[in-house]
């Protein structure tokens, strides 16, 4: 019955399809159209570190209780791990194509949260990181001073602070990491020799440093309820974390006396050599030869369409 209608009526019939075609041609221009249909499944990272192990040592007591406590969540396919011999470790969890990452990032974060209570307490200080992006580098790029003023591990601090944040606020980038020198760090070369002719250990300097090098708040006086007549409140400012070598120098030890009764104090500054040096001395790189600059590399995260390079 409709078919006859339009076919007794062909300008009608046309004026329709011309009608239809220009409000499909007006609303195309608006529809969510997907260039690259995600294709890859989609992966979650979960990152840490244990400073001063080797790769059996985080096989055994790091790799082992998180993945024991991230295999099975929902929607996992399979998954890789890497223990570096600098105490980095990563590992990869990939899910089947079209699981809303958003949500493979909680469940592997909550699996993770449980895992941590039975990790060294080194690793549960640093913490761990899960994270939705592609284990592959995207971008990897060099920056070096033209002139040598600044050596690399300023290159690594500038990078570090200057860059990184500014980078990885870019849509489709997942993670920035910065190779080389990284950032500031205060180094403590204990002599082993003078450790032993003064009876102690590398145990008691990391005590000490953990002690001594701490922000505190000292509170205020003449807080409420004060005596009667207090009319002013005063917060207490006291000395924080230590920021030069020489400071860290004088953290005390140990305490002895000697026989005639007089203190004897052993500071880090008597066991070790103090220096601000770079955090790692792990990795280092070369642009034609030339002395180490800052590197950069940038993972992306899922695809997505605005996530593409736009002409």
């Amino acid at each position: 019955m409709f078919s006859k209608f339009f076919i007794e009526r062909p300008i009608f019939a046309n004026v329709i399809a011309i009608f239809t075609m220009l409000v499909g041609a007006v609303t195309v221009l608006s529809l969510p159209v997907e260039q690259y249909p995600q294709i890859l499944p989609p992966t979650v990272q979960v990152a840490t570190t244990y400073p001063g192990a080797n790769a059996q040592v985080l096989s055994d007591v790091v790799a082992s209780p998180i993945e024991q406590a991230v295999n099975g969540v929902e929607g996992m396919i399979y998954m890789s791990s890497l223990c570096s011999s600098n105490g980095a470790y990563a590992l990869t969890v990939t899910f089947e194509v079209g699981t809303d990452l958003d949500k493979a990032q909680i469940l592997v974060q909550n699996r993770l949260s449980t895992a941590l209570p039975r990790l060294p307490q080194e690793v549960q200080r640093q913490g761990g990181t899960a994270t939705k992006q592609s284990p592959n580098i995207l971008l990897v790029v060099g920056l070096y001073s033209p002139d040598r003023r600044y050596d690399d591990l300023y290159m690594s601090s500038y990078a570090t602070l200057q860059l990184k944040n500014a980078l990885a606020r870019i849509d489709g980038v997942g993670e920035v990491q910065v190779f080389g020198s990284s950032s500031y760090g205060m180094r403590i070369w204990i002599d082993p020799e003078k450790l032993r002719a003064r009876d102690l250990t590398t145990e008691d300097v990391l005590v000490a440093i953990a002690e001594q090098n701490v922000q505190v708040a000292a509170g205020q006086v003449g807080q409420a309820p004060s005596p009667k007549g207090q009319e002013f409140q005063y917060t207490v400012a006291t000395r924080g974390r230590l920021s030069e070598p020489e400071e860290f120098g004088d953290i005390i030890v140990k305490t002895a006396s000697d026989p005639s009764s007089r203190m004897r104090l052993t500071r880090i500054r008597d066991v070790a050599r103090i220096e601000l040096g770079a955090q790692d001395y792990d990795t280092f790189t070369e642009i034609d030869g030339a002395p180490p600059p800052a590197w950069a590399s940038s993972n992306s995260r899922a695809p997505t369409p605005s996530a593409w390079p736009r002409p």
